[in-house]
């Protein structure tokens, strides 16, 4: 292991002396939970947080986003930070004091503890603003969670050169509960999968359930479409540049004595190259239609448009990669880096960034006990190791030190 410049082996002693301070701070945005685009207490949790500190702020119009900017003692480019903020519409069922205090809402993803970990960076570089050769911009992001709140902020003026300057590096972490406590993955190219959004309306002829015979019964085609849409990816979708097709809800009919005159199918295509992506959104049109009329039914396929979501591939920059992968390192030993060897399918709207700036998204390992199986993403009872609060933290702030930094 090379040994860690002094400045980096400070930083981390510092965030450690923060880490009651940001327990503190997740604990009480993990009570006030919220869902979607407008996150007003959360937003005013965080603008306190950075109270005092030497930052220029910036909310948005549009949903509750906050951006603070911190100028370095010599100009320079600009790096860009970013944790989300958002919860999940989930009933907590963890028997914790600081559980959440609003039924349906639920810190699940971990997103209190990036903001945590966001404003203990904001606090750490602003104590070494005399080191930057540049800016730092820490992103505040509500609606990472299928609501599009990254490709808001853009369209708000995000990465505007008025406010942000030169942009020309990004990095974001993403705690994991299922990775050791205090490991940091990540990967040179595609991290996470594209997600797209589909509904599937299969259009017949409703009528008498007892007699199928003078209709033209939705259901089963909409059941065809499902299975076949199984069977297409296994055989058309290559192996080691894996798409997953999740048929998640079904609706038709209105009594169990009428048969419908539709079947809508709703659910999610992920795919972790442009490519699988383009050929799975025109095989699923091509092998709808092509069922549905086969048993002279129709069949509309909305994919990503509208109220569908629709997310690229997180694709990391290869040297940027290599750079926070070493740095981690550095800062807290090689036995605590992976460097991942295939992407997850999971889905992430910090991609809609990483098309506009070249930049990194890491994964902090969380794990609360090697001694048992630790609760996934999004689950109700997920937990997470407080103490890694400080390595994020230190994570955030190495990046924009080790990228700005100046001899003075």
């Amino acid at each position: 292991m090379t040994e860690a410049p002094a400045a980096l082996r400070e930083l981390s002693e510092s965030a450690a002396g923060l880490l009651p301070q940001l327990i503190e701070l997740r604990r009480s945005l993990h009570r006030r939970p919220e869902v979607g685009l407008a996150l007003p207490e959360t937003q005013a949790a965080v603008e306190r947080a950075l109270a005092g500190l030497p930052l220029t702020l910036r909310k948005g119009t549009g949903l509750s986003s906050l951006v603070a900017r911190l100028d370095g003692a010599r100009p320079g480019p600009t790096i860009l930070l970013r944790a989300d903020m958002d919860a999940l519409p989930v009933t907590e069922a963890n028997p914790v004091a600081w559980c959440s205090e609003i039924p349906g809402r639920a810190h699940a993803c971990g997103h209190d503890a990036h903001m945590a970990m966001l404003i203990g960076a904001a606090r750490l570089l602003c104590a070494r603003r005399e080191q930057l050769a540049g800016n730092v911009l820490f992103v505040f992001q509500p609606g990472e969670e299928a609501w599009g709140g990254a490709q808001l902020m853009l369209d708000e003026g995000l990465l505007n050169r008025a406010f942000a300057g030169e942009v020309t590096q990004a990095f974001a972490i993403h705690q994991f509960p299922t990775l050791p406590a205090g490991s940091i993955a990540t990967r040179a190219g595609p991290l996470m999968a594209a997600m797209d959004g589909f509904r599937i309306t299969v259009r017949g002829r409703g009528g008498h359930a007892s007699t199928p015979h003078q209709t033209i019964d939705p259901v089963p085609i909409a059941c065809e479409i499902v299975t076949a849409l199984q069977t297409w990816i296994a055989r058309r979708v290559p192996a080691f540049d894996p798409a997953v097709v999740t048929v998640a809800k079904i609706n038709a009919g209105s009594a169990p004595a009428v048969i419908s005159d539709f079947a809508v199918l709703e659910g999610l295509v992920r795919s972790v190259s442009e490519g699988t992506r383009a050929l799975v959104i025109e095989g699923m049109r091509s092998l709808a239609n092509g069922i549905a009329s086969a048993h002279g039914a129709s069949a509309e396929v909305a994919i990503g448009t509208g109220d569908l979501s629709s997310t690229p591939v997180t694709s990391n920059d290869a040297a940027l990669a290599a750079r926070v992968l070493a740095l981690a390192g550095q800062l807290f030993g090689p036995e605590r880096v992976i460097d991942l060897t295939t992407p997850i399918m999971a889905s992430e709207d910090f991609s809609v960034v990483l098309q506009r700036v070249p930049g990194v998204m890491a994964f902090l390992g969380t794990q609360p006990s090697p001694a048992q199986p630790a609760e996934p993403l999004h689950s109700a009872r997920m937990m997470l190791d407080e103490a890694q609060l400080a390595t994020g933290a230190t994570l955030h702030a190495g990046f924009a030190l080790t990228a700005l930094a100046t001899s003075a």
